[in-house]
């Protein structure tokens, strides 16, 4: 299986870029400082028409915690209702418990909604208290990948729960590293893992537009 990665795109010429480049999929969304926010309806218009890799976008109504009011449910379901309408490729969410655990009924309800399309339980997950106990609720819920930096900062730091993550997975679930990923050690994390797919935004200063010769770097050391 070729590995694949995935490139988080704040913008219409990140997403341009990040095609452009080599990238498998796009992560679309807005506010890299708030570590990306529900992007709005003509951003997702314009990247859709002028990109032909898959596009999953991210399903968040506001900044701050993943612990989501009864109100900020129904944002969620109305911003999968609208990648549905646009056709877009998949939907990337996560939410929690006070008690950091899955909120597993909220994520069946969402999940379920944005059937056909497949959903990614995104970095929320580095949040829970049980990593072992989170990834079977996950796998109930329906998601069929997990992006997370191994329960830690980033991914090099979680590294090893990130190998016992994709060792307890299997097959049944893609469990994506991201979070802190660069090309210069990423051959080194896909050898120790052994994970499949990667996650990065390829962004190297303090804009928020991906760097092309990054993301080539990063897709040349995966091959």
């Amino acid at each position: 299986m070729n590995k694949k990665l995935e490139i988080a795109c704040f913008n219409l010429e990140s997403a341009l870029i990040a095609e452009e480049n080599g990238a498998d999929r796009i992560e679309l969304c807005e506010n890299y400082k708030e570590g990306g926010l529900f992007p709005n309806e003509v951003l997702i218009k314009e990247v859709l028409a002028k990109t032909t890799i898959p596009v999953f976008v991210m399903i968040r109504p506001r900044p701050g915690n993943f612990i989501y009011s009864p109100n900020e449910v129904e944002i969620m379901k109305k911003q999968i209702q609208l990648c549905n309408q646009l056709n877009c490729d998949g939907s990337v969410f996560g939410v929690m418990n006070e008690d950091g655990s899955i909120n597993t009924a909220v994520c069946k309800q969402l999940v379920k909604l944005a059937e056909p399309l497949p959903c990614t339980f995104h970095r929320a997950f580095d949040q829970v208290n049980d990593y072992s106990k989170a990834l079977e609720q996950v796998l109930d819920c329906g998601f069929k990948r997990i992006l997370t930096s191994g329960v830690n900062t980033n991914a090099i730091t979680g590294k090893n729960i990130l190998r016992e993550l994709i060792q307890k997975a299997k097959d049944r679930i893609v469990i994506m590293p991201g979070g802190g990923i660069r090309s210069a050690h990423l051959r080194e994390l896909a050898e120790f893992t052994g994970a499949k797919e990667f996650h990065s935004a390829a962004i190297m200063n303090e804009n928020d537009t991906a760097n092309a010769e990054e993301i080539k770097k990063l897709k040349s050391n995966l091959n």
